[in-house]
């Protein structure tokens, strides 16, 4: 019977046999499909007869043990599901020769697989996928034991999560499910697998009650998953929550168990299920007619297996979903494919008497999609646990398939003996090429033409003299040496037998040259070793000896590395002539891991056919992307990310990635105009509930606001009864209020400064009068003012004066704002004008702020001040309400605030940082760079260094890092505690700061060694409860989501005067300016 003839059946028939071979690997290990294929046939698909086959076979050749692979499971806990401690009692040791331990492990899986069938009616490999889910969704053991719980929440503000023009859509993480997002992502970016899910209506005979367990599970699964593709087409949301599609697959199984399993497997579930709904339609619709499945259509293709066992030859035809591709041992994908088309020996295929068995696939029908599962996971059976193959494989961008398809056999065959021949030509060459380069006997080896090279100089080089000691002056040593007789030659040397060795006296030492403790190397020692005795004859025959060889070397060192350049061109165009690149693949989507075996992070890069770019889909964050980077991430063996799945899809089937168009006028539809009717309904109304949230938002902001304003409109109309009451409302970089115990001393000084001022500031510098008045800059620059108007005030009055001095007062600003200074002396913080004027504020809101600080009450010391003042407040009861915008006005005095608040956090967090109180210092930092971010996000002027915040940063997330990695090294259990408390608080909420900006590439570095730092404690043993521990906490640290996570508590600010920030401020820039930083 062949497939063509009965498709499902077969397909049926697959599935079984998949789930018998999945349980083969959980037992044994073992992943090669041949073997358990074979290992079921002969036992006539007795799982324990092929298991007790399989492990005999196994402990007969215990060197096959190193090239076993075990298909281990992909994290999936938030981005990782951890493995369980390794403190498992129940575990059975298989590795020794213990026959009893091998049954009852056998017995016990059949038991509980056969038992669990009976209770429940569901199949193995359905309770394996539903443990996936379960981890995926529910807090497991180890998570209950956590002290912290980690929370997942949106945004409070709307509009950070508001949809920017047609950016593409992400899904939320909502708990161990970043490998759900990755692969939903790429299915819905296949047009065609879109417009399939979007259009599906189930079965009417299912509408009313499902009749069986599929139909139960699989079409509310269906219902939901177009509900999420509707979303993804046409939210307003930036990303959207997926929980309703995962909960359906989540509880259409219990789960016994908490194993891992591969996302693989979720994979094949999801498409299987995809499968059975789809047929369940395909059924009804049918019409007498072969039903015909479009996910067998799109997924699925077959192969022709054709081979020899013990001497018969064999022929069959078989379906495949995703191809499974070893990775370790190969360098690039099609490497992969050669070494799975080929199984075994295959020189039998064309002879009739050879013995040998192995087989060779051909595709017969390649799906329009076709992905391959990449086996980056192997089972160490050393430690008793996977790992994972970080080795780089390449694989194109365009994939041409033609030489493995059946129609072009013979020609492949001929090329591939050709290939071989040219390989077995290339070992040869390259072990000649290896003697030229490697030359010699022993365990030191050099280039043949440099030996040549080095015996020319040497009989090149002029004897100096007879022997290689007999120049050396021991009666004159070096300076700093040990004077010496005179060294006899041996010949003269008397014979002393020991006992006339004198008891009391050293033995005289000789003098040994010791460059490194001795001033110079002598002037007359040679540099190099020469000939005692060579004749000129001698010379010019071996010098064209020497001359003639080289040359011979240098040329057949040439013509061997040309030779094999050439051979390596021709293997590489072998498959180029046009008839062999007839059946391209173009890459659609790759599925990265990033982590380790038993933790880990999913996200996928997909290609935007239309657009022709690629995409970066992390969870919520969708980015542009470039293949520079994707190969960066997916090629691996540059550091823990790499692909472990790949998309191609047929190049010229372009139904797959065709737009949707209008039937009638053949426009292009776009967003909600793809979507069926009652879908669009559904999108509204998700869309309507959060313009919503938008406009709630809205309505609180400005309720907040009109609130504010009041506030300020009656600080500023309510009269105040004293300098003290005043001195509270003002702004405290406009006027630090001062205590009342020092209010009266401080007027009876400010008032001898004014008066010294006036009377000294034509022949003074002022800067040597401003020293003795004690107050802000702000009000200095002020009492100088009008201390130089003085002249002007008594000729022609107060309202001259008050033009006079705002005009010299405004002058001096200017000229700090225009000044170049270094970073200790920062005039913005003197002045909140100086910030004004250098981030080119409106005029109206300098000459508002100017007047505010002249008609300040702290400002009455004297008649002259006290008439100035007046004059200021005067001129600001004249300003009318549309000359100044009050809003603006008071945006750039909370910017300003925000900027002092900057400084502070700042200033504070790098003195921690020096004391190396690090902990303290940390949330400082992440403060300070967070603000003056967004601050510079204004103007190149609005803050600080955003590259010296930075540094600091991660500086000091390092140095925890390192902390906190040594106290868990400690093996204390407080100690411990301790470390991992540091990394949940501080290092893991902080990742994705530094990962949000994925252009600072120190940052990315950073992340990378504090991750490594961790991951390299999972090849080491370690106490049970440490190894509890360390996978509960993995999966946080190596989340790669963008996802800003809060901490549980920002540090406050201390009130300091300006006098106080600046000076300190100036103090910590200046120890930085004298401490050098790399990175800075």
């Amino acid at each position: 019977m062949t497939v063509e003839q009965n498709v499902l059946q077969q397909s049926t028939s697959q599935k079984h046999q998949q789930t018998f071979l999945n349980q083969l690997r959980e037992i044994t290990g073992i992943n090669d499909t041949q073997i358990l294929q074979q290992a079921l046939k002969d036992s006539n698909g007795n799982l324990e007869l092929a298991v007790a086959f399989l492990t005999a076979k196994n402990a007969k050749t215990p060197q096959q043990e190193e090239t076993t692979y075990y298909q281990t499971a992909l994290p999936g806990n938030d981005r990782y599901i951890s493995v369980g401690s390794q403190a498992d009692t129940n575990v059975i040791d298989l590795t020794g020769d213990d026959k009893d331990d091998l049954q009852r492990a056998i017995a016990l899986s059949l038991e509980e697989s056969n038992r669990a069938f009976r209770e429940t009616g569901i199949t193995d490999e359905e309770q394996a996928i539903s443990r996936v889910l379960e981890a995926s969704i529910a807090e497991n053991k180890a998570s209950l034991k956590r002290t912290h719980t980690e929370v997942w929440s949106d945004s409070p503000n709307p509009y950070d999560r508001k949809r920017q023009d047609n950016c593409p859509v992400g899904l939320k993480n909502v708990g161990n499910t970043c490998w759900f997002s990755a692969v939903i992502q790429s299915l819905f970016n296949l047009l065609e697998f879109r417009r399939l899910v979007l259009n599906y209506n189930p079965p009417a005979s299912a509408q009313d009650l499902p009749r069986n367990q599929k139909e139960h599970r699989n079409l509310p699964f269906m219902r939901e998953l177009r509900h999420l593709f509707a979303l993804l087409v046409g939210s307003k949301r930036k990303y959207v929550d997926p929980s309703r599609a995962v909960d359906i697959l989540k509880d259409a199984f219990k789960s016994n168990g908490s194993q891992q399993q591969d996302v693989s497997e979720f994979t094949h579930k999801l498409l299987d299920w995809l499968e059975d709904a789809f047929q369940m339609k395909a059924e009804e619709e049918r019409d007498g007619e072969k039903p015909k499945n479009p996910m067998l259509e799109l997924f699925y293709g077959r192969f022709l297996a054709v081979g020899v066992l013990e001497g018969k030859k064999f022929e069959n035809t078989e379906m495949f979903g995703q191809y499974p591709l070893q990775v370790n041992g190969f360098k690039d994908l099609h490497e992969c494919l050669e070494a799975a088309m080929i199984e075994g020996e295959i020189e039998s295929l064309h002879s009739e008497n050879s013995g040998k068995s192995g087989q060779e696939h051909w595709f017969t029908e390649l799906p329009p999609v076709l992905t391959f599962e990449l086996s980056r996971f192997e089972f160490n059976q050393a430690l008793g646990r996977p790992e994972k193959i970080h080795n780089k494989l390449e694989f194109p961008q365009v994939l041409y398939l033609d030489r493995y398809m059946h129609k072009n056999r013979e020609i492949t065959r001929i090329k591939r003996d050709e290939i071989k021949r040219l390989k077995e030509y290339l070992t040869v060459l390259q072990q000649r090429l290896e003697r030229y380069l490697s030359y010699g006997s022993g365990p030191k080896r050099f280039p043949l033409v440099d030996v040549l090279q080095y015996a020319l100089e040497f009989a090149s080089s002029k004897p100096v003299c007879t022997s290689p000691v007999d120049d050396i002056d021991a009666s004159s040593p070096p300076s700093g040496s040990i004077p010496s007789q005179t060294l006899p030659s041996p010949a003269e040397q008397p014979q002393v037998t020991p006992s006339e060795l004198p008891s009391t006296s050293p033995t005289p030492r000789s003098f040994i040259h010791k460059p490194f403790t001795q001033s110079r190397i002598p002037p007359d020692l040679p540099m190099h070793p020469a000939p005692r005795h060579i004749t000129e004859e001698e010379l010019s025959v071996l010098e064209g000896c020497l001359h003639r060889w080289r040359t011979e070397v240098e040329n057949d060192t040439r013509d061997l590395q040309e030779s094999i350049s050439r051979i390596h061109r021709t293997i590489e165009q072998m498959y180029s002539d046009k008839s062999m690149i007839q059946v391209p693949y173009r890459l659609h989507a790759v599925l990265v891991h990033e982590g380790q075996a038993n933790a880990g992070h999913y996200w996928a890069y997909i290609f935007d056919h239309h657009q022709e770019r690629w995409m970066k889909y992390n969870d919520i964050s969708v980015t542009k992307s470039t293949w520079e980077e994707l190969e960066r991430d997916s090629f691996g063996g540059y550091r823990n990310a790499s692909a472990y799945c790949l998309m191609y899809i047929n190049d010229k089937e372009h139904f797959l990635i065709k737009e949707d168009t209008h039937k009638e006028t053949g426009q292009k539809l776009v967003g909600m105009e793809t979507l069926p009717t009652d879908l669009k309904d559904f999108v509204k109304e998700d869309n309507q509930r959060f313009e919503k949230e938008l406009e709630e938002w809205d309505l609180q902001l400005a309720q907040k606001a009109q609130q504010e304003k009041i506030l300020a409109s009656q600080k500023m109309r309510e009269p105040t009864p004293s300098v003290m009451t005043a001195q509270a409302e003002e702004p405290e970089y406009l006027e630090q209020p001062v205590r009342s115990d020092l209010a009266k001393y401080l007027k009876e000084e400010t008032m001898q400064a004014i008066t010294k001022a006036s009377t000294e500031h034509e022949d003074k510098n002022p800067e040597t009068v401003l020293q003795l008045i004690m107050m802000t800059p702000n009000m200095q620059g002020i009492i100088m003012a009008i201390g130089k108007s003085r002249s002007v005030y008594d000729r022609c009055g107060p309202e001259a004066g008050f033009f006079k001095a705002i005009k010299l007062e405004y002058a001096r600003l200017v000229k700090l704002a225009q000044e170049d200074t270094p970073p200790e002396t920062d005039y913005r913080l003197h002045h909140a004008v100086v910030y004004f004027i250098q981030n080119q504020s409106p005029k109206k809101i300098i000459e508002r702020t100017l007047l505010e600080q002249f008609g300040n009450r702290n400002l009455s010391f004297d008649e002259r001040c006290r008439n100035i003042m007046k004059i200021a407040q005067a001129k600001l009861e004249m300003i009318k309400p549309e000359e100044v915008n009050m809003e603006e006005y008071e945006k750039w005095h909370h910017d300003y605030r925000n900027f002092r608040d900057t400084t502070m956090y700042l200033m504070i967090g790098l003195e921690h940082f020096q004391k190396k109180s690090y902990v303290e210092a940390i949330l400082y930092l992440i403060c300070a760079y967070q603000n003056n971010k967004e601050l510079l996000s204004k103007g190149p002027y609005r803050g600080h260094d955003e590259e010296l915040i930075s540094h600091y940063r991660r500086e000091c997330l390092l140095k925890l890092n390192e902390h906190a990695a040594e106290l868990f090294e400690s093996g204390d259990d407080q100690e411990v505690n301790s470390g991992l408390f540091i990394m949940n608080e501080y290092i893991v909420p902080s990742l994705p700061l530094l990962l949000v900006d994925e252009m600072e590439e120190k940052d990315i570095v950073a992340v990378e060694d504090m991750r490594n730092r961790w991951c390299s404690y999972l090849g080491q043993e370690m106490e049970p409860n440490l190894q509890e521990k360390l996978t509960d906490f993995l999966p946080k640290l190596l989340d790669c989501s963008t996802e800003i996570k809060g901490f549980n508590e920002l540090p406050k600010l201390p009130s300091y005067s300006t006098h106080e920030l600046c000076e300190r401020f100036a103090r910590i820039m200046l120890s930085l300016s004298r401490t050098p930083a790399d990175g800075r």
